[in-house]
């Protein structure tokens, strides 16, 4: 078969992970993966459908691609992914340009569907969106050092704003052994980074063991060889446990970051977005965190203008992130999403206010990020080398602070042997540029 065949995946890491399997199946049936799709016979776009700019994104990129394949340069364009499956009935109506679409649950067919796509059929193919595979091969597109590990699928929380338990379906973990092999691969093929994801990484085992599980898989996993950091994303607050928190602390290999997505902390705003808790005892939990783990980085996102949000609730919420001073926030205006709950509920606010909302937060936001990075000035960091800036003339790197595509980056010299990107150097940080440390190799 000489098909060549090229992916654009959109939205979250979850959903990369998803096309790094894609991947491994098409070549598996003889495909040759190529990286830029004007090179391919068939191009799969791994969509997200998760808010309405995310939805925007991946139908520009269809048309777009629509471009190429009216060139000629691109044969068959087939469309997975999140928006595929809550779109399922609308894609092919709407977008000309799709030859195929399927939903997540029939991505284990991707090699027979692109091969009918090339040769004129049109295969519109919906399994159950809980046959999507859980464990299989991948070919990792992340740089070589760093890697995502998903441990589970689905989501049980059923927040009123989010569509995801309807395009994912129910919550599912991973058996801790397969896991654990996929570990020591990654491990084995140089990964020196692994990042823990799923939509709830704290629910992970309920189902399977009914109670929770993450703080022990974390143990198995930093018995593996070759992993330098191993680092937690996406913890529900509820279920962030003493021993999850203690875990984090006492393992050296996991770095001392936790990414709790709280979107809110008034009680009432939280209540309605079915999701538990106030001010006082998110405030309690994050004391308890910076108290436990030395020198913790925090991450969380927000959700302003929620229906009903008053202009009080909203001062709480800025004043409780001017009180804990998250080292790394993002702040999102509120998106109406269609078939769920808070899309039909009254006093919906206008998005001009949502969004002033949301800029008033990262607006604070930037002073704490420029306090945060005038705290380490003086200080050394520990960096995972990534590459070299030929325009600032300098190399760039990750420390534990800073998440792989979400967060910042420390900006470096080096005064000796010129490392390579996955190396791991000792930079000492002099300035900062907005909120990038800058230093020098020591």
């Amino acid at each position: 078969m000489n098909y060549k065949v090229g992916i654009v995946s959109l939205g979250c890491v979850k959903n990369q992970v998803d096309a790094e399997m894609l991947l491994f199946t098409l070549k598996n049936r003889g495909f040759k993966i190529v990286n830029d799709p004007a090179d391919a016979d068939a191009v799969i776009v791994n969509t997200c459908g998760f808010i309405e700019s995310a939805k925007q994104e991946s139908i520009n990129e269809i048309i777009e691609l629509g471009k190429l394949k009216q060139e000629g340069a691109v044969k068959a364009i087939i469309v997975t992914g999140c928006l595929a499956q809550r779109y399922k009935n609308e894609i092919t109506k709407q977008l000309y340009e799709v030859d195929a679409v399927i939903g997540i649950g029939a991505n284990q067919q991707i090699a027979d569907v692109v091969i009918d796509a090339l040769n004129g059929k049109k295969d519109e193919i919906f399994a159950s969106k809980l046959c999507l595979p859980l464990e299989g091969g991948r070919i990792q597109s992340t740089p070589p050092y760093t890697a995502y590990l998903k441990i589970a699928e689905g989501c049980d929380n059923c927040c009123t704003y989010c569509a995801i338990p309807l395009i994912r379906g129910k919550f599912r973990s991973r058996q801790p052994d397969d896991i654990v092999k996929e570990a020591e691969k990654l491990a084995e093929n140089g990964v020196k980074e692994l990042n823990i994801i799923a939509q709830d990484t704290t629910r992970y085992g309920e189902d399977l063991f009914g109670e929770p599980y993450l703080a022990k898989l974390l143990k198995r996993l930093c018995k593996i060889d070759g992993f330098k950091w191993i680092r937690v994303l996406y913890c529900y607050p509820d279920r962030i446990t003493d021993e999850l928190i203690d875990t984090i602390a006492n393992e050296e290999k996991i770095v001392n970051y936790i990414d709790i997505p709280l979107q809110h902390c008034n009680g009432e705003i939280l209540k309605n977005m079915n999701r538990r808790g106030n001010r006082q005892s998110l405030t309690s939990l994050l004391n308890k965190i910076k108290a436990k783990i030395p020198n913790v980085i925090l991450r969380s996102t927000f959700i302003t203008g929620f229906p009903g949000e008053t202009y009080e609730q909203f001062e709480e919420l800025a004043e409780f992130a001017a009180e804990i001073k998250f080292q790394r926030l993002g702040c999102f205006a509120y998106s109406k999403e269609e078939d769920t709950k808070a899309a039909l509920m009254p006093n919906q606010i206008d998005d001009e206010i949502k969004q002033k909302r949301a800029d008033i937060i990262m607006e604070h936001q930037q002073r704490v990020m420029a306090e945060y990075c005038e705290s380490l000035v003086g200080k050394e960091l520990e960096v995972l080398v990534e590459g070299f800036d030929k325009l600032a003339e300098c190399f760039f790197g990750r420390s534990y602070a800073d998440s792989p595509e979400v967060d910042g980056c420390v900006f470096f010299t080096c005064t000796g042997k010129k490392p390579d990107p996955g190396d791991f150097v000792k930079v000492k940080i002099t300035d900062y540029s907005g909120c990038d440390p800058i230093g020098i190799t020591v």
